[in-house]
C-alpha cells in the first residue's frame, strides 16, 4: 500500500521540564503559534545553547513542559558545536552529548542532545487504518529534482497528527520544504 503524507522541517528546538525552565526564566511560557502535533506549540522563548566549540542563539523552546529535556540539533548543527550526539528517537536521551543552555537568568548544562530519529506521526486509528505499530520502520519515497528512498520509524500518540518529521540536514539533502509530500510504502 502507498499512501501520500505532508513532510513538517523539524530546525533545532528543545523541551524542557518545568523544573529546568524556571531556573531558566522568571515568566511563564507563552505560546508563538500551535504545530501540527496536537496540543504542541512553538514558545516565544528562545534560548541559546553552546559548547565550548560553538554555540547556536535563539533556539527556540516547544511546549508543553515534558517529563524529561531534550535538544534537538541536525548534524550539521552538531559539527559546529564540535559534539557528537546520537541519533536517537524522541524521549530516548540517555547518554545524549552535553549541551549548556543559557538566558539572561542563567544556564544550565544539559546531557539530552539528540539528533531526532526521522519518523511519522500519526494516532492510533490512522496506525490501525494503514496496519502498522509504534516503532514500525516504513519506508518514504521523496520526489522531485532530488528525489530518493529513506526508512521513518512511526510514532504513534493519541494527538498524533499524520506527518513526517525531517530535520534540516534531510531537508535540505532532498530540497524538501514544510508542506512538500512523500510517498510512505507501507
Amino acid at each position: 500500500m502507498q499512501v501520500k503524507v505532508s513532510i513538517g522541517i523539524s530546525s533545532r528546538h528543545l523541551h524542557l521540564t518545568k523544573e529546568t525552565y524556571e531556573l531558566l526564566f522568571d515568566e511563564e511560557l507563552t505560546k508563538k503559534r500551535d504545530l501540527n502535533q496536537i496540543g504542541q506549540f512553538a514558545a516565544n522563548q528562545t534560548v541559546t545553547i553552546k559548547t565550548e566549540k560553538g554555540m547556536f542563539e535563539n533556539v527556540r523552546i516547544v511546549g508543553p513542559f515534558r517529563s524529561y529535556n531534550q535538544i534537538e540539533i541536525s548534524h550539521s548543527d552538531a559539527l559546529k558545536l564540535g559534539i557528537e550526539p546520537p541519533v536517537r528517537r524522541s524521549g530516548d536521551v540517555q547518554d545524549g552529548a552535553v549541551v549548556t543552555v543559557v538566558t539572561k537568568k542563567g544556564e544550565v548544562t544539559l546531557p539530552n542532545c539528540i539528533i531526532a530519529n526521522r519518523h511519522v506521526h500519526m494516532n492510533p486509528k490512522k496506525a490501525e487504518e494503514l496496519g502498522v505499530v509504534n516503532k514500525d520502520i516504513l519506508t518514504l519515497a521523496l520526489e522531485g529534482e532530488k528525489s530518493g528512498v529513506i526508512d521513518v520509524e512511526v510514532t504513534v500518540t493519541d494527538n498524533g497528527y499524520f506527518e513526517v518529521h525531517l530535520d534540516t540536514d534531510d531537508a535540505n539533502a532532498f530540497i524538501l520544504h514544510n508542506g512538500s509530500e512523500g510517498t510512505l510504502n507501507i
